[in-house]
């Protein structure tokens, strides 16, 4: 019995498995839009947002606006980091900014300067008494 396989399917397999990787000595300037998983070992300065997965490694370093679906930082992110999924900080991580995460994982020695939210979970703001008493105007 023989096989076949269609080949546009086997070109969509092959898409779906790309990683794009930024190499150490190399910087980019610009926003980056993809759907293709990253790791970056040189210097990104601008916005990457990708539905796969971003991997920071120890030299890289990012300035800007990560938002993707998972990440693993072992490098260093000065701006915001946006992960739906699950966010794994190493301990060589340097991270200096806001964080939202659907879950978190830091490793002992991270360095993480920053405000974090986790996705889902409910924010509470304190009412004075006279916002309480008064019911909010609806404009259309």
């Amino acid at each position: 019995m023989g096989f076949s396989l269609n080949n546009n399917t086997m070109q969509q397999s092959r898409e779906s498995n790309k990683i794009d990787i930024i190499e150490k000595t190399t910087k980019i300037v610009g926003d980056i839009t993809s759907q293709a998983d990253f790791r970056i070992d040189g210097n990104v300065e601008g916005t990457i947002n990708t539905t796969g997965k971003v991997v920071v490694g120890e030299e890289g370093i990012v300035s800007g606006k990560v938002i993707c679906s998972n990440s693993d930082i072992a490098g260093r992110i000065k701006g915001s980091l946006d992960v739906s999924g699950i966010l794994s900080l190493k301990s060589s991580a340097r991270i200096e900014g806001d964080v939202i995460a659907g879950k978190l994982a830091i490793e002992a020695g991270a360095n993480v300067d920053a405000n974090i939210s986790m996705k889902g979970a409910k924010k509470m703001k304190a009412l004075s008494s006279d916002e309480k008493q008064t019911p909010a105007e609806k404009t259309a």
